[in-house]
């Protein structure tokens, strides 16, 4: 059994997870403490903080196969729109096709762009709303699902890399389906889809995204924990 002693020199690995950690404590204890917020829930100020850490170690432990252009592209256009349907699904993006000149898409929403201080990991929320579409950027949620899209493109030059044809191992690829279905369930949970699993959305969504990121972190069939050429 292979063992890696811990090296906590300026650049590795741990060096930049225990800066991160260290930002984020530093984060909860300047807000908290020079603002009136109060902790209503412990895990909602803890939640986001686990989104943001473990989306990060497993960026900085993963590193893409060496593949050829054409596969870069493919898989790179695969994770863009893996990411954009999660946006989706979770409210961070919306398109109003009812939106028209004079019209309303029915959401009572301030139009513009806004700014929006809260918790560590919740925000500094911003959002831009329109008559046509809205974008929102909560922090956890986005650092989040962008490391999900640097693990599936990881995961899927792995697959092409590996299998007889890209297809196949597209198709193949539990590791690949399984976070795609696991974090949009997640997000759909946030939306309340299920009435009585609301006050548990958070959690839901939580547990998905870490479903997800051990599954393209360790895939089955996969080698060792890092995708190295």
């Amino acid at each position: 059994m292979s063992t890696r002693t811990l090296e906590f020199r300026p650049g590795s690995e741990e060096w930049w997870l225990a800066s991160l950690l260290a930002a984020e404590l530093l984060a909860l204890v300047a807000y908290f403490g020079l603002t009136d917020a109060g902790i209503t829930g412990p895990r909602y100020v803890l939640y986001p903080l686990v989104w943001i850490t473990v989306g990060v170690w497993a960026v900085l432990r993963t590193s893409p196969p060496v593949a050829n252009e054409r596969a870069r592209w493919v898989a790179g256009g695969v994770a863009a729109g893996y990411v954009l349907v999660l946006a989706f699904l979770t409210g961070l993006l919306a398109i109003y096709l009812s939106s028209g000149a004079g019209g309303s898409h029915g959401h009572s929403h301030v139009h513009g762009l806004q700014v929006t201080m809260t918790s560590p990991g919740w925000g500094p929320r911003i959002s831009y709303v329109s008559h046509a579409f809205h974008v929102y950027f909560v922090p956890f949620r986005v650092i989040g699902y962008l490391a999900l899209g640097y693990l599936v493109y990881a995961t899927l030059l792995d697959a092409t890399r590996v299998a007889l044809s890209g297809v196949v191992g597209i198709a193949t690829c539990l590791s690949c389906a399984f976070p795609l279905v696991a974090s949009a369930l997640g997000g759909l949970g946030g939306a309340a889809v299920m009435g009585g699993l609301a006050p548990y959305s958070l959690d839901i969504s939580t547990a998905a995204f870490l479903v997800a990121v051990g599954l393209l972190t360790w895939r089955p069939g996969h080698r060792g924990g890092h995708s190295a050429p």
